[in-house]
């Protein structure tokens, strides 16, 4: 089974850690250099990288740590930190939007909350072999996805204050026209159907626009899952991918998600307010349970789809870790900015205990 990941990056002044407009001129310079693929964001502050499609983990960090590489080279000539977080610490307070008519649109369509959409995910695409697998398996995923916001939420601060929050990011994007857990659905049709009534209404003009957690990709033969904060380190986003590729591949084994639809969303909720530090929502129960009881539950779920040793030993680190990043972007803040700013620049390149890589 297939995958890929893309990466969102915020790119900010050291000292105060505001974000700064050079998304273009990454995007210029790092374009073409080694594989995958850099593109602008929604903010000129902002990029995104996305992998080429990888068969293991080991090929998906080789992707990610290379080009993180690339992009901390590049941050370190021009004087600035690129930052893998869900939110920034400081947000501009009247940021300038990308160039070109379908970022317009959109800032357009939902007003006075474009400014604040200054949030940075991670999305896995997950290969499938046709769109009613794909169905099934977003049915599947339903109850996991507030474990897996609670595993990677990034994004504690907003305007220079703790927001209480683990995800920050989750909450901002809950205004949206669509957000959240997406509903079940029967088969692709009835996913047509739903997408189809939506266009249109408030700020949903195509496809694109379809802000659920997890959904069918418009572009690729993909399930993409769009949950996760942007992460700190390339280790845990390598983790999150196997961890997603395989509850993807569990769509077949196991029967789908029947909890209403208001519970599921307030589990994410929970999730984005709570993260790994106190109760997680248990997927087979619908009823809150201590946190490293529904990670062990995860870890059952997903071990049989580990491909490798190596994939198994860096999912194992990452679950056994049970530390999200918004815990160590508060542990860095509690030693001032400077201490935060060197998180964000060495997290950019680290593999951390687990990893695939030499």
């Amino acid at each position: 089974m297939t995958f890929g990941i893309e990466e969102e990056f915020m790119l900010l002044d050291p000292r105060r850690l505001t974000p700064v407009d050079l998304g273009r001129r990454v995007v210029d310079d790092l374009r073409g250099d080694g594989a995958g693929e850099v593109a602008r964001e929604f903010f000129c502050s902002q990029i995104e990288y996305a992998t080429p499609v990888c068969e293991t983990v080991a090929d998906a960090e080789d992707a990610l740590l290379g080009f993180r590489r690339r992009l901390a080279q590049w941050a370190a000539d021009a004087g600035v930190v690129a930052a893998g977080t869900g939110t920034p610490i400081q947000a501009a307070r009247h940021p300038a939007v990308s160039s070109g008519e379908r970022y317009a649109r959109v800032a357009t369509d939902v007003g006075a909350l474009a400014d604040d959409h200054q949030i940075n995910g991670l999305h896995v695409h997950v290969g499938i072999p046709d769109r009613d697998t794909g169905v099934q398996a977003s049915n599947t995923l339903r109850p996991w996805l507030p474990v897996l916001l609670a595993l990677s939420a990034n994004s504690p601060f907003w305007d220079g204050a703790e927001t209480g929050y683990d995800s920050w990011r989750a909450i901002h994007s809950r205004r949206w026209t669509t957000y959240g857990v997406p509903p079940r659905f029967r088969d692709a049709d009835d996913y047509d159907r739903t997408v189809a009534k939506l266009i249109g209404v408030g700020a949903t003009s195509d496809e694109g626009t379809i802000n659920w957690t997890v959904r069918l990709s418009s572009k690729y033969p993909t399930l993409e899952v769009r949950v996760c904060d942007a992460q700190l380190d390339p280790s845990a986003s390598v983790a999150l991918a196997a961890i997603i590729r395989a509850l993807v591949g569990t769509a077949a084994m196991h029967e789908p998600d029947r909890t209403p639809d208001a519970p599921a969303d307030a589990a994410l909720w929970h999730a984005a307010r709570f993260g790994l530090g106190t109760t997680l929502v248990h997927p087979l129960t619908g009823r809150p349970a201590p946190s490293r009881e529904v990670l062990r539950v995860l870890h059952d779920r997903t071990a049989p789809l580990l491909r490798e040793d190596n994939e198994r030993a860096a999912v194992d680190a990452f679950l056994r870790r049970a530390v999200n990043g918004a815990a160590f972007q508060r542990r860095a803040a509690a030693s001032g900015t400077p201490a935060l700013a060197l998180l964000f620049g060495e997290s950019l390149t680290t593999l951390r205990e687990g990893a695939t890589a030499g």
